[in-house]
């Protein structure tokens, strides 16, 4: 395989995999290899095509191949054995990088019920999610749920994910698994950013949430990354009466 031959490159990653953009040879290699840790064709304590299996596969430089490969290592997705060869790493990483709480964690904490009814859940070619999740074309896909304590809501989720590290997404039931459980089981998070608003609602998510009107909304908006790609650009409405932020440093 050619890597700079993006449109044979695509095909090969199969329908609901493209390369939106054309990137360095070893950033496409470490795509590549994060693409099939994330839909778990390759799984943990996989070992991965050597070196000269890859540098023959894309028509590169050994150094390329090493290039992606050591970058890859010190992201703890793969883990080299001198002699052996290169495998997919442990996820014992999980615990080091930065915990993003699951709703239905927090709720279960306190001995409550959680319960969730989805919205939507389909392919969307919005241009501000594209722009969040850096995708030059889509579809990307698109979730909102109404997260419950008990049988009061507590939260909307309005959320985008990049399909090619999440290709069944669609394919989820989200009332049993929480999207974030689902893509943290399957990708753990590397770095995130977010910001934090106080805002009044539509009156489509007013009624969702069920506030009266004027009452103000905790608005979390955050993005996460795995690898070198976004994975999900999320906003995270609470009403103000019935949500708090506490932590520790």
């Amino acid at each position: 395989m050619n890597i700079d031959a993006s449109a044979r490159t695509a095909d090969e990653l199969g329908p609901d995999v493209r390369i939106r953009k054309v990137a360095a040879p070893y950033e496409q290699i470490k795509r590549y290899v994060m693409e099939r840790v994330a839909n778990g064709t390759w799984k943990t304590g996989d070992a991965i095509p050597s070196e000269t299996m890859l540098v023959k596969e894309f028509g590169v430089a050994r150094m390329t191949v090493s290039r992606a490969l050591r970058e890859l290592t010190n992201d703890g997705v793969l883990k080299r054995v001198q002699g052996s060869g290169t495998f997919v790493a442990p996820r014992d990483y999980e615990s080091t990088v930065l915990e993003i709480r699951n709703i239905a964690d927090e709720i279960a904490a306190r001995g409550h019920r959680h319960a969730a009814q989805v919205l939507t859940l389909d392919a969307s070619g919005d241009e501000a999610a594209l722009a969040a999740l850096d995708l030059a074309t889509g579809p990307v896909f698109h979730s909102r749920i109404v997260h419950f304590d008990e049988e009061e809501p507590i939260q909307y989720e309005d959320r985008y994910v990049n399909p090619a590290l999440f290709p069944h997404y669609l394919e989820q039931d989200f009332k049993l698994e929480t999207p974030n459980q689902y893509m943290v089981r399957l990708a753990p998070i590397q770095r995130a950013a977010f910001r934090i608003y106080a805002r009044k609602p539509d009156v489509y998510i007013r009624g969702h949430l069920d506030m009266e009107i004027g009452e103000p909304c905790l608005m979390v908006e955050r993005r996460t990354w795995v690898g070198d790609a976004v994975a999900t650009s999320v906003q995270l409405w609470h009403p103000a009466s019935r949500f708090h932020l506490a932590g520790t440093v």
